[in-house]
């Protein structure tokens, strides 16, 4: 806490919950309702939806799709680098979960849409998620100011329902998952469990992650669980700050690993 008061003193805004993923008994709380911009941590609704799609019969998970303009969404992401031009759908899933690519999160919102996903969101009973646009690398006076927006209160009930089977059914939440456990950004709170970013998902029943991360200009998210031999948490944070220099990320990236680290003692 006293990392997190340092930021906030220093006119960052900061929301944190933890809860235990069992009982569901809140462990810490700061300002979990607020609702703040979370950038890519706003896909895992979406990555539901995707897969509810699929489990309803609604979508074809053997269907190509194709990539969106290059042009469209960020200079980031794996897809613009590949030579295949069509994906089916659960690849999209798997490179917005564990590379945050911009260009399948846009195709696979072409192909659920964005009334669906906020739908889902409201049976989720998310009162203060909210995904709002496409991924964009310039936003204009015309975009939405963010991409999504969200709680540390309904991130940590997410993954509890995620992780519980509850999120729609089990097999839907199974699947989602399975998607997240391969995200690669553990250079936030997950960077305290020392795992292996590229190869963490199922390293056996010492340490189970799952999260994901959101980072823009100014943003820093993270949202998962996290499970040891002790206990097992759900866990968010969210820091919007003043993004003026290299030190001003590190300070807010020396916090998250603070926040890791404690987690990663209140787990073992």
């Amino acid at each position: 806490m006293h990392a997190l008061e340092q930021l906030a003193n220093a006119g960052g805004r900061v929301s944190v919950c933890v809860t235990d993923l069992d009982r569901g008994k809140d462990l810490v709380l700061g300002d979990a309702f607020v609702t703040l911009p979370v950038a890519q941590l706003g896909v895992v609704p979406l990555l539901i939806q995707v897969a509810a799609a699929m489990e309803a019969g609604e979508m074809d998970a053997a269907a190509s799709v194709s990539r969106p303009p290059l042009v469209d969404g960020s200079s980031a992401g794996l897809w613009r680098h590949f030579a295949a031009v069509d994906l089916k759908p659960v690849d999209l899933a798997v490179l917005t979960a564990a590379a945050a690519d911009p260009l399948a999160t846009n195709a696979l919102i072409d192909l659920v849409g964005l009334d669906p996903v906020r739908e889902r969101i409201e049976q989720l009973g998310l009162t203060r998620t909210a995904l709002l646009d496409r991924v964009r690398e310039d936003r204009g006076p015309d975009d939405a100011p963010h991409f999504a927006l969200s709680t540390t209160r309904d991130l940590t009930t997410m993954f509890s329902a995620l992780m519980n089977g509850r999120a729609i059914s089990a097999a839907v939440s199974a699947e989602v998952v399975g998607w997240l456990a391969l995200n690669a950004d553990l250079g936030l709170a997950a960077g305290a469990t020392g795992l292996d970013p590229l190869a963490h998902a199922g390293t056996g029943k010492e340490l189970l992650l799952v999260n994901k991360t959101g980072r823009d200009r100014g943003i820093r998210a993270e949202a998962g669980v996290l499970a040891g031999p002790r206990a097992g948490v759900a866990y968010a944070m969210i820091v919007q700050f003043t993004e003026d220099t290299p030190l001003d990320r590190l300070r807010v990236q020396d916090a998250f690993r603070v926040f890791g680290a404690d987690l990663m003692e209140s787990v073992h």
